[in-house]
């Protein structure tokens, strides 16, 4: 015999509320204290209660499917853990909230990436789409398929699609001033910063964050030697070796995430150069990749599993008509530098290692 599967009663009397109470906040509805639903949404997890998509479908008249649109380079390995902490932080929402999610990769290069992202609508039916940069960036697409009568959330946009759609990150400039004022307080004095792909605005912001830094120092921001990676720990690799390799070389160097972080770290060790004896290495995102290198990166803490939840639960508000009318709202999420091992006291000298 197998056991009984839990069913929505169940879940009303474990969290002492009416069954109509556990089907609002499994469907995103209205007139919910956050006590009352999370009270709930902890009952769900203890009995284990899954919601029928299906039936759900059927009985709503809806695909109850939502999609995760992911930017992806075909000519680079994928990022260690981004994708897929967003990717899981959504799926935990959909499970509670009885949406499905699909995870579609779009090359952010192909002249028709408009074109893919769109098709998700009449293909898969998806009731929203949840965008990541540079899709999240996107104006003129955010705009086509709200046109096409499809909910948006976007995840750290930047420039027009700020006020695009209802939005979920961090401040990301300010994450960039926070890991650069304690590389200051640590005494550095020469920076460099290895970006991401062009067009992708959230990096950017975050280079504008260490030039607020600097400037408050009374240093030249324009002395920030910047190179371009596209967030592979190959970039940082091939990058690092070459900033390693001015006469003049940084003693701190910033890279806009953590994969390419532990690239520039292991060019340093294979130059020979101590980390963070002769120089420092930051990375961002707090990715499991921060803590498993050596020695430990420190890093801007994102909680990327948070911002993917958010975006389903700000969808799940516009279809149960709790967020209305064209108010976007962007939430702030916090952020924190996490101080490790890779990043310590500026030496008095950089001492160059010979190749």
């Amino acid at each position: 015999m197998t056991a009984r599967k839990p069913t929505i009663d169940d879940v009303a009397r474990d969290s002492g509320v009416a069954r109509t109470t556990v089907s609002r906040v499994l469907n995103g509805g209205p007139n919910v204290r956050p006590e009352v639903r999370d009270r709930v949404l902890a009952s769900v997890a203890a009995l284990n209660y899954r919601v029928n998509p299906q039936a759900r479908s059927l009985a709503g008249g809806g695909s109850r499917m939502l999609a995760l649109v992911l930017a992806s380079d075909l000519e680079a390995e994928p990022n260690s853990f981004y994708a897929s902490a967003l990717e899981l932080g959504a799926l935990r929402e959909c499970l509670a909230l009885g949406f499905q999610l699909m995870t579609r990769h779009v090359p952010q290069q192909s002249p028709d990436r408009r074109e893919q992202v769109l098709e998700l609508m009449t293909t898969q039916r998806c009731q929203g789409l949840i965008l990541t940069p540079p899709f999240a960036d996107d104006a003129t697409l955010i705009e086509e398929i709200r046109r096409q009568g499809c909910h948006v959330a976007t995840i750290s946009p930047g420039g027009p699609g700020r006020s695009a759609a209802d939005g979920v990150g961090i401040d990301d400039e300010a994450g960039g001033y926070d890991i650069a004022r304690h590389l200051l307080e640590l005494g550095h004095r020469r920076f460099a910063f290895i970006s991401g792909i062009e067009g992708h605005l959230s990096a950017e912001q975050r280079l504008d964050g260490l030039k607020r830094a600097l400037r408050e120092r009374g240093l030249d921001p324009a002395a920030v030697t910047v190179v371009r990676g596209d967030f592979t720990f190959r970039s940082g690799s091939v990058l690092a070796a070459r900033l390693f390799a001015q006469p003049n070389p940084p003693t701190a160097l910033v890279c806009a995430n953590d994969d390419m972080a532990a690239g520039a770290l292991s060019a340093a060790h294979g130059r020979g150069l101590d980390v963070p004896g002769h120089l420092s290495i930051t990375g961002f995102d707090d990715t499991p990749v921060s803590e498993i290198v050596w020695p430990p990166l420190a890093t801007v803490h994102q909680p990327l599993k948070d911002m993917g939840g958010a975006a389903v639960r700000i969808i799940a508000e516009r279809l149960a008509g709790t967020r209305r009318g064209a108010d976007w709202r962007f939430t702030v999420l916090p952020h924190a530098v996490v101080a490790r091992a890779s990043a310590g006291r500026a030496a008095p000298i950089f001492a160059t290692a010979s190749a």
